[in-house]
């Protein structure tokens, strides 16, 4: 037997959030206006067809039942995703500047998701205020969606529903009762931190429109840059130690960020293990780097740019960001294996990185550990921690389901490239970059390569990818499965 789905306040919600939309595609608008360019009509239209569509949405449902339940909040939050993607391409397509209907959606579902994988071959070409769309549609996805829509609109109804939904797993301590609180809190933290690292660039050296799109994309760790050769434009140490700091930054789980910014209990951050293990993995990353380039490359850059691109790869990929300093696919074998298991890796729970999340890496290293122990001492009592708190056996078995879920599905979809015609290392690279949304593959969708030359049929399946691995699996799947459904 099936309850009643309420699909009239489904209807009214994506209404309401599809009009927000349209106030961002106005923003850039507004860019485009600026410098007078001809983007402006398409983004008009743009911003005119989502408010209208949400508006007709909402009015026609403004009286439905404000009830939204565990089912209305993973379906709101797994549509508006697609909903969103498919309006946020129409500028892209109208204006003709991504002519494919299939590059166009895959462009756009893969800023929304922060991946920043790319079919763009001259990024450069495009206009001002599609440029500042495609940066912008990366920090709106950052935080969630659904996030800012819960920041902003105090209306909007079943808080905590759609909170859950849209950051699964082991994510954000609850800062105040209210979810609406703690989602206008982090919010809060990311917007003042975009603004910050907008100004540092901008007295490094960038100009204000390029540092403002890079301070948008570095927060949340999606990677859309306004040059073809991403990072690598700028030969400035300033610009690239500052874009490390906040790709680092902006892999902290923001609630300890809100703890040390706000209530200046740094204590807590240092405390905190998974910081530790992140901090951890970046040095040991850094430093394996950093010997195989010395050893491969002792001629071509120094000793302290030889350190820059390493840190800054390896920040840059173990926060699923994607900008790059260099071509990885030349430097030695291990070096880029190095970075393939940072992107399956990721950087901390409740950040904007996506991948597995290192909590959960911590927590399934620690058990094997015990589970080694305890050959050794049957008898012996050996309890998970973090933090010092139990980690009970039903947290240890969810994740390990969702890491076992989390590696079948990529090789099943690896599996689905290669039957689509993909070679096997550009197979590999594509179905984990997708799924842990950093952008860059192997291969020649490597850092200074593009997607554009890839089928269609696999575009649209890793547009589906990236969706699945930014909602962490288990909110997609849920929607496909019959006893979700029933009572």
């Amino acid at each position: 037997m099936t309850s009643t789905f309420n699909w009239r306040q489904l209807f009214k919600t994506l209404g309401i959030l599809l009009i927000t939309e349209s106030v961002f595609i106005l923003l850039s608008a507004c860019v485009s206006a600026i410098y007078d360019e001809y983007d402006l009509k398409y983004l008009l239209i743009a911003a005119a067809a989502a408010c209208g569509c949400g508006g007709c949405a909402f009015l026609l449902t403004k009286n439905a039942d404000r009830t939204i339940g565990n089912r209305e909040g993973y379906t709101i939050v797994g549509v508006v995703w697609v909903v969103f993607s498919f309006f946020g391409m129409l500028p892209f397509w109208l204006s003709n500047a991504i002519p494919s209907v299939s590059d166009a959606f895959f462009e756009t579902m893969s800023g929304f998701t922060t991946t920043g994988a790319s079919i763009l071959n001259n990024v450069e070409a495009l206009p001002h205020g599609l440029l500042f769309w495609r940066s912008l549609i990366q920090w709106l996805g950052g935080m969630g969606i659904v996030m800012l829509s819960l920041a902003v609109l105090p209306f909007l109804r079943g808080g905590n529903q759609l909170f859950m939904a849209e950051v699964p797993g082991p994510t954000y301590d609850k800062l105040q009762p209210r979810i609406k609180n703690t989602a206008r809190r982090l919010w809060g933290i990311y917007l003042c931190l975009t603004l910050l690292e907008t100004a540092l660039l901008y007295f490094g050296g960038m100009g204000l429109f390029d540092a403002m799109c890079h301070a948008l994309t570095t927060m949340a760790t999606g990677g859309y840059s306004t040059k073809q050769a991403s990072i690598a434009y700028w030969d400035s140490p300033f610009i690239h130690y500052t874009i490390i700091v906040f790709m680092f930054i902006a892999g902290i789980n923001f609630s300890l960020l809100y703890y040390s910014l706000v209530k200046h209990n740094f204590k807590k951050l240092f405390r905190d293990e998974e910081f530790r293990f992140y901090a951890l993995f970046v040095a040991g990353a850094t430093l394996l780097i950093f010997v195989s380039l010395i050893l491969s490359h002792p001629v071509e850059w120094g000793i302290a740019e030889t350190f820059r691109h390493s840190l800054f790869q390896t920040v840059s990929i173990i926060t699923t960001t994607g900008y790059a300093t260099a071509d990885y696919m030349l430097w030695q074998p291990i070096a880029w294996m190095t970075l393939l298991f940072l992107m399956l890796m990721g950087a901390s729970a409740g950040s904007t990185s996506g991948g597995i999340k290192i909590v959960r890496i911590t927590v399934l290293l620690k058990n094997a550990i015990y589970e080694f122990k305890r050959l050794i001492h049957p008898k012996a009592i050996l309890p998970i921690r973090m933090n010092g708190h139990l980690v009970s056996e039903n947290v240890v078995d969810n994740i390990f389901a969702f890491t076992t879920f989390y590696l079948i599905f990529i090789v099943a979809s690896i599996f689905v490239l290669l039957f689509a015609g993909m070679g096997i290392e550009e197979s590999v690279g594509a179905v984990v970059t997708s799924i842990s949304n950093v952008g860059p593959g192997l291969g020649s969708l490597g850092p200074m390569g593009t997607f554009s030359a890839i089928p269609d049929v696999c575009k649209w399946y890793l547009s589906f990818v990236m969706l699945v691995g930014r909602l962490e699996l288990f909110t997609i799947f849920l929607l496909f499965s019959p006893s979700f459904w029933r009572k």
